[in-house]
């Protein structure tokens, strides 16, 4: 449990699990609420924090920002808001010491992955790995947003922020045209082809479309093609985001138009490549395009997703082109969906085939208005905790004993959430 600082806390989750009926899913609603709080969270002197991921000792921007989405529920809690704040203020420290960073150390240690073929600044002693994933940008703002939006405090808003912010969109804008305007290379050797970039380390050909590039996806793989569509609706909403951020709390109506204009060149772009007539399923999302014609079709358990676009705030879940790729990405047309005896489910490259992962199958669920799909994927996922009564990363479909990662803070924390989101409803669900 957290120590005496977060007495009012263990109160709070207290009388939430009390209204839990079923044993096991009461402990694994606290388990995995305190994961990130527990396991992978330092607060520093300097009133930043600071949240590994678990296993590896680094911070990823992505991850840290959805270990503690789950607190803002409860931010009201003492100490939780300045767990919040400090993460944000540490995540804009890293984004300006190199935006195309997408995991940092906790001190200038020169731990991580030194020896890939990137272009290191002079602050690579800070960099664990240089992977450029556009999620990687969006996280940060999206939890600051949040924050604020449930919070009212608008401190966190500090000029680090406005300049951490304004490189999110320079960077944003010249990736717009990768092959002319960016120097970004990443090659790493011996290894396998996802953890690394062909061509020199550019990646392959793109076209220009008015969405920005990415390198990688959110699970740390290298895109085939360029345009990774999850991640530039992510970008789409988290500008729209800074737009609102700088006009309401900064009055600087000149960035908060820059954001506007990016935010439409990118959406214009998905909205022109990304949507393609599916003989089966009509109008869906491609998950990846390169403006040439070239598409790919699937969805991965990280987040940002396809499957995740109505969490993520891109469009409704009754949204028609949704609706229409969710039945792709969860049927066998996505190379990565599972069917076992235990569970059917979305996986990942990242992860051996026939594992499904935690994370995908709890955001089917929160982005579902079925009560019985929700139920039956809550006690799938209690059936599949491998008897730790925690989320793991990726599980095997027909016996999930095995899995990868004896825990998964991300994923703890995003169970958490759906939980306290269907807390008057959970009772319904696992009977």
């Amino acid at each position: 449990m957290p120590d005496m600082q977060y007495a009012q806390l263990k109160e709070r989750v207290n009388e939430i699990a009390g209204r839990i009926n079923n044993a096991k899913l009461k402990n694994m609603f606290v388990n995995c609420f305190y994961s990130t709080l527990e396991t992978t969270t330092k607060l520093h002197e300097d009133g930043s924090t600071y949240v590994f991921t678990g296993d590896i000792p680094a911070m990823w921007l992505r991850d840290s920002s959805a270990q503690v989405m789950h607190y803002l529920t409860l931010c009201d809690c003492e100490g939780i808001k300045e767990v919040v704040a400090g993460l944000i203020k540490k995540q804009m420290f890293y984004i300006t010491l190199d935006p195309y960073a997408n995991a940092f150390n906790e001190e200038p240690n020169g731990a991580g992955h030194q020896s890939d073929k990137t272009n290191f600044n002079e602050n690579k002693a800070w960099i664990w790995e240089r992977k450029y994933e556009i999620d990687s940008l969006c996280y940060p703002v999206w939890i600051s947003y949040k924050y604020w939006k449930k919070t009212g405090d608008a401190s966190v808003f500090d000029e680090q922020y406005k300049t951490a912010t304004n490189m999110i969109m320079d960077l944003f804008i010249k990736e717009q045209n990768h092959a002319e305007n960016s120097d970004y290379v990443f090659e790493r050797f011996n290894c396998p082809v996802t953890d690394t970039l062909p061509h020199g380390g550019k990646g392959n050909p793109v076209a220009v479309t008015g969405m920005t590039w990415s390198g990688f996806r959110p699970s740390d793989d290298a895109c085939t093609y360029g345009y990774l569509v999850p991640a530039n609706m992510f970008a789409v909403v988290i500008l729209g985001y800074l737009s609102e951020i700088y006009e309401k709390v900064y009055r600087d109506d000149s960035l908060a138009a820059k954001a506007r204009k990016l935010a439409e060149e990118i959406d214009a772009g998905i909205k022109k490549y990304a949507v393609v007539d599916d003989p089966q399923f009509g109008k869906v999302y491609a998950y990846e395009v390169d403006g040439y014609g070239n598409a790919v079709f699937m969805d991965d358990a990280n987040v940002p997703s396809l499957l995740s676009l109505p969490y993520l705030g891109y469009c409704g879940i009754d949204d028609e082109i949704y609706q229409n790729t969710r039945k792709l990405v969860l049927s066998k047309k996505n190379p990565y969906f599972y069917e076992g005896s235990f569970a059917s489910g979305i996986g990942s490259p990242h992860t051996p085939e026939g594992y499904i992962w935690h994370i995908a199958l709890v955001m089917q669920a929160l982005t579902s208005n079925d009560k019985a799909e929700k139920a039956k994927l809550l006690n799938t996922i209690m059936a599949c905790d491998g008897g730790t009564e925690v989320m793991h990363e990726g599980f095997d479909a027909n016996d999930p004993t095995k899995y990868t990662r004896e825990w998964f803070a991300w994923a703890n924390s995003l169970f958490a959430y759906f939980v306290l989101e269907e807390i008057d409803n959970v009772n319904d669900y696992v009977k």
